[in-house]
């Protein structure tokens, strides 16, 4: 039995090949992989004895040759293939131990040229995952050092790699190529500026199991894209409690992303992916009593994000409320020691973003919906808003603390589900209204929840007003100013109930749906 080693990731090689030895296998490794072996005692050929030629073209064509793809990929059981190999003098190889070169990570630490990545690329050790998976009925085709153990585990208890385990590899060692293939085409799309390309391959690796999905019989598991870089959920560190269920990691994205939306210390309590309170303060405890202050009924049981590292003060507003997770860029050690009091409450610890230069070639820069039989696929939804070109469109323009207040609560209601209306004050939420069939009743419920507040506040609206009701409804209830795209056949009417109440009405032109 013969196995052909060519690892880029070097754990547990060491061990493999030791294994594979006192087996009485025959083992061949390409030049840095039988370096790195031979650098701790452990020897074993050169692929140079099977092909009888030295690597060509720099040290990039190793494994290309008759010799070594004929002893992969002739079957088993086709004796006239079997004859072919012994004519020629040529052995089967039956393991066939590879993992590529990290393409995606390595492409993102810095803003790479064409040369340069293409230089990256590892041809020879995606060809041989792929003719070794083809042919898994007769060899084992490893691409993932997790699999050592069980693999000698095999060939010790049954003198060969069992059928279902290299059935098993092949999948795996098909999806390794695939996913590879599809990071170098993430990368030359994007360089390229094809956002769109004809076929669209999204690569992303298991985090892990999930204890169900939205619902008790519904399986789940987390999974992350390659190609993304750090300062994402996907990258989090569980400092408490047990991995957060399906529902919670919805709630905790969202719950990062809208309160680091924000520059200013930013709190923001999420349930259903909806925030209940979003609040900016100088200091983050005052952040977080405003966003509670929103609604602290819905805020029962939800999410809470921050945007700066979490202090103790705030960790002790926290614990006197009961809620499910606590997400933030990090925990003093003041706010640890206090929350690990509530052990049920879960505390992840997102990292920093990246560094100045880190580029990210993969989705990141989509979003997508599932439809029956495919993906809506689209750009992300940036704020976009350059405050040169609002349209005050009453005749009151707005003050400046009710600009300040317009643009919290615009940057706001692009984390709602639309019909979304969001009112805010003093740079906080006083009322929301998310994920109505009206926007009219959107504006009710956010104004029944503001109750008092609504006085001197400022409404945001994520889309045009169809019909002035809502805008009267929110003078009606003591909103000063209104900031929404415009764009209705009805913006006169609109217009014109805004001047009656004396209020300042500013058009974006810019809609920011959420379905």
């Amino acid at each position: 039995m013969r196995a052909l080693l060519s690892v880029a990731n070097r754990d547990g090689i060491i061990a493999l090949a030791r294994d594979l030895l006192s087996l009485d296998i025959e083992v061949y490794a390409t030049e840095g992989t039988r370096e790195h072996l031979a650098a701790e005692g452990v020897d074993v050929h050169a692929v140079t004895e099977l092909t009888q030629g030295e690597p060509d073209v720099g040290g990039q064509v190793k494994t290309f040759h008759h010799a070594v793809y004929a002893g992969i990929l002739a079957r088993r059981d086709v004796p006239a293939q079997l004859e072919e190999l012994r004519t020629q003098g040529i052995g089967l190889i039956d393991i066939v131990v590879v993992n590529v070169k990290p393409f995606a990570p390595a492409i993102g630490v810095k803003l790479v040229g064409l040369d340069e990545a293409i230089e990256m690329i590892d041809v020879g050790g995606a060809a041989l995952l792929g003719a070794a998976a083809r042919n898994a009925a007769g060899v084992a085709s490893v691409a993932d050092p997790a699999h050592y153990p069980h693999v000698i585990a095999e060939l010790r208890e049954l003198g060969t790699v069992s059928p279902e385990t290299r059935a098993k590899l092949a999948a795996e060692a098909f999806s390794t190529v695939a996913a590879y293939h599809a990071e170098i085409a993430a990368y030359l799309n994007q360089i390229s500026g094809n956002t769109f390309p004809r076929h669209l391959a999204l690569v992303l690796e298991k985090v892990d199991d999930l204890r169900y999905g939205e619902n008790p019989h519904q399986r789940a598991a987390f999974y992350r894209e390659t190609t993304h870089r750090s300062g994402t959920l996907a990258d989090a560190s569980r400092l408490q409690g047990e991995l957060p269920s399906f529902n919670n990691l919805l709630d905790l994205d969202a719950a990062y992303r809208i309160a680091r939306d924000y520059t200013a210390p930013t709190v923001a309590i999420v349930k259903h992916t909806d925030p209940v309170g979003l609040a900016s303060n100088d200091e983050l405890v005052e952040a977080y009593r405003h966003a509670l202050e929103t609604d602290p009924v819905a805020a029962f049981g939800g999410i809470v994000g921050v945007n700066r590292e979490l202090d103790g003060a705030t960790a002790r507003e926290i614990a006197a409320n009961s809620y499910e997770a606590v997400v933030a860029p990090g925990f003093s050690g003041a706010a640890i020691g206090i929350l690990r009091g509530k052990p049920g409450l879960e505390l992840l610890a997102i990292p920093p973003d990246p560094t100045e230069g880190m580029r990210d070639y993969g989705i990141a820069s989509l979003d997508f919906k599932r439809v029956a039989g495919g993906l809506l696929v689209e750009s992300l939804d940036d704020l976009g808003l350059d405050r040169g070109r609002l349209q005050v469109v009453t005749k009151r323009r707005p003050t400046l603390e009710e600009l300040t207040d317009m643009l919290f609560a615009w940057r706001a209601v692009r984390h709602v589900r639309s019909n979304a209306v969001v009112l805010a004050r003093n740079g906080a939420t006083v009322g929301i209204g998310a994920g109505q069939a009206s926007r009219q009743v959107s504006v009710e419920i956010a104004v029944r929840r503001a109750g008092d507040r609504a006085k001197l506040a400022v409404m945001a609206s994520d889309a045009y007003f169809p019909f002035p009701d809502g805008i009267q409804a929110a003078a009606s209830a003591g909103v000063t100013a209104i900031i929404q795209p415009g764009g209705s056949i009805r913006d006169e009417m609109a217009i014109e109930v805004a001047d009656r109440h004396h209020l300042a009405m500013v058009f974006t032109g810019r809609r920011h749906f959420r379905h």
